[in-house]
């Protein structure tokens, strides 16, 4: 998995490209901490992403909850259809923002 951060003013996008397993969801984990409390919106772009295991459904929720405790906000921008399966089938999709 590769991962591509940016981070302009209280913006930041972590841009993920390949697998959130169990194996790299620690990077996921730790490109996240590193992120400012100063940044109120963080944005995923899950355009490259094409699988997500339950270790990387921990760590997005996770984030959506130190977001919501800063009084940010998380974004999940463009998972394909077998991502969004993913949050369909365990409900999350009820709890991200997600813009397909």
């Amino acid at each position: 998995m590769d991962l591509n951060t940016s981070i302009e003013g209280t913006s930041a996008v972590i841009a993920i490209d390949g697998k959130l397993t169990v194996a790299t969801a620690p990077e996921l984990e730790a490109a996240l901490a590193e992120i400012p409390e100063t940044v109120t919106d963080v944005a995923l772009d899950m355009t490259n992403l094409v699988y997500v295991a339950s270790a990387g459904l921990r760590v997005l929720v996770a984030a959506e909850k130190r977001m919501l405790r800063q009084n940010g906000a998380l974004r999940l921008l463009h998972p394909n259809d077998e991502v969004m399966e993913v949050f369909d089938m365990t409900g999350l999709v009820d709890i991200f923002a997600i813009e397909r």
